[in-house]
Order: structure tokens, then C-alpha cells, then sequence
């Protein structure tokens, strides 16, 4: 008997989501908490939506230079989003 799941689509359905998502038209922000014996920290990964020819949805991490000024408002926002993450978790 064949097992079709890999030990990463595993590890990745039952990993944490993210703390928060952000969007900006086509371009995904994504908030990751970990939490350490340090304290918590925050990272952020993001991605471009596109359709290709037969109208199906994709993802990439490559972005043109239409991308980059809103990729960078995106930054900003994902920024300001982890500061008041952070200042909950102050106040907590």
C-alpha cells in the first residue's frame, strides 16, 4: 500500500497558522509566531497571487517591479501589525 502524503504536507497540516494575514490586491502577507526560551518572535513571508493562461490561481515569491512599491506598503503594514502583537503580548 502506497502512501500519498509526504512527511512535509504532514508537518505543514498540522503546523500553526498564521498570527495574522494581511493583503494588499494581489500580494499575501503572512505572520508567523514562534515562541522561544528568548521570548517570542515574529517573522513574515510573503507572496504574489497570479492566474496562468487556463485561468488557474498560483502563488509565487517572485515579484516584478509593478510588485515592488505595493510589496513595500505590504512590509510596512505587516511591520505595524507586529508591533501591536507585540504590545498586546506586553500588556498581557
Amino acid at each position: 500500500m502506497t502512501n500519498n502524503t509526504s512527511p512535509k504536507k504532514q508537518s505543514t497540516e498540522t503546523a500553526k497558522p498564521p498570527v495574522a494575514k494581511l493583503r494588499l490586491g494581489l500580494l499575501n502577507a503572512s505572520i508567523w509566531e514562534r515562541a522561544s526560551e528568548s521570548g517570542t518572535f515574529h517573522s513574515v513571508t510573503f507572496e504574489r497571487r497570479y492566474r496562468d493562461n487556463e485561468g488557474n490561481w498560483h502563488s509565487t515569491h517572485s515579484y516584478d517591479l509593478s510588485d515592488l512599491l505595493a510589496l513595500s506598503k505590504l512590509a510596512d503594514q505587516a511591520h505595524t501589525k507586529i508591533l501591536e502583537l507585540q504590545a498586546g503580548e506586553a500588556a498581557a
